[in-house]
């Protein structure tokens, strides 16, 4: 047990001391890019899907 509780504070004397931190404004516009980006692809997957569930649907009406 007393390893786990060493290792938990060496983890946060790391992040505390060494790491370098984002400013605030930077992290902000950085959060607002990730949003944009996740929201860009998501719609690009839905309309490929949209696309793939239509010809697939053609493509068994064409079939059948």
């Amino acid at each position: 047990m007393a390893g786990i509780v060493n290792y938990v504070k060496e983890s946060f004397g790391e992040l505390k001391n060494n790491v370098s931190w984002p400013t605030w404004a930077e992290a902000q516009s950085l959060t607002v890019l990730v949003a944009v980006f996740s929201i860009i692809f998501s719609l690009a997957i839905w309309g490929i899907d949209t696309v793939f569930s239509k010809v697939i649907a053609f493509y068994f009406q064409l079939i059948s």
